[in-house]
């Protein structure tokens, strides 16, 4: 069923009211018609299983025939920090890390960082992108929330973020003992909140990991290959959602 997104204001008794891009979409692109089902979700793990009553060109009513759970999301909210990379990739890890189950995407802006946005109406135009492409591919995967996408912030800000976590990890290639680092993976799918720091291109700068490490934040290896900044994030959220699903 096509899935869509609400909120509590939009429900009065046992019907919901939709308006906006989406009555466009329901009608024009889907040409859905009323008896049809759809799926309402209130990007907080609820779904409101719906026929369609009626449709007209500003606004569409749904009637609720069952509420259930999601089902979808992870035991842990996992933050993904991620050092901007350059030209259209952050769109890449955004779309993909939503399917793998991520809960919040923080992009930073690292020393490596090629990327340098300091235009705010540029930024703002960027955030909006990101977002929509989280609230696209959420839709795509049946989540049962839209993962936020944050402006981007300094690897100090990132590491202050992440403080109020339960616990974090920092892929690190000159880190070694895939031992220990499968422990620590493991550890951390017990928590309910943990934090991934990726970097950019090019990598860390050593005292950014020295900064993260100092303040708690788990240092471990993927493996022997060196894996891109948008293959590592996703690499990890991998085997935390394979190990975390029952």
């Amino acid at each position: 069923m096509y899935r869509f997104y609400i909120s509590e204001e939009q429900i009065c008794g046992n019907e919901i009211k939709i308006s906006g891009s989406d009555v466009n979409h329901i009608r024009n692109v889907l040409r859905l018609e009323p008896g049809d089902w759809v799926v309402a979700c209130n990007g907080m793990g609820k779904d409101y299983v719906c026929r369609l009553l009626a449709l007209n060109k500003e606004e569409i009513l749904l009637n609720i025939e069952k509420t259930q759970e999601t089902g979808t999301e992870l035991p842990a909210k996992i933050t993904l920090f991620q050092g901007l990379p350059k030209k259209d990739k952050m769109e890449f890890i955004i779309q993909k890390t939503v399917e793998l189950g991520v809960y919040e995407i923080v992009p930073v802006q690292m020393k490596r960082s090629v990327v340098k946005i300091t235009d705010e109406k540029k930024l703002l135009k960027k955030q909006e992108r990101w977002q929509t492409i989280a609230e696209a591919a959420a839709k795509q995967c049946d989540r049962g929330i839209i993962p936020k996408v944050f402006a981007p912030v300094s690897m100090e800000e990132a590491i202050d973020m992440a403080r109020k976590l339960d616990y974090n990890m920092i892929p690190y290639e000159l880190q070694e003992g895939i031992g220990r680092s499968r422990e620590i993976v493991k550890y951390a799918c017990t928590k309910e909140t943990v934090g991934i720091f990726i970097g950019p291109e090019g990598g860390f700068e050593p005292a950014e990991v020295e900064k993260a490490i100092a303040c708690g934040v788990e240092p471990l290896t993927l493996g022997k290959r060196i894996l891109r900044t948008e293959t590592a994030g996703m690499a990890l959220l991998s085997i935390m959602m394979f190990q975390m699903q029952q």
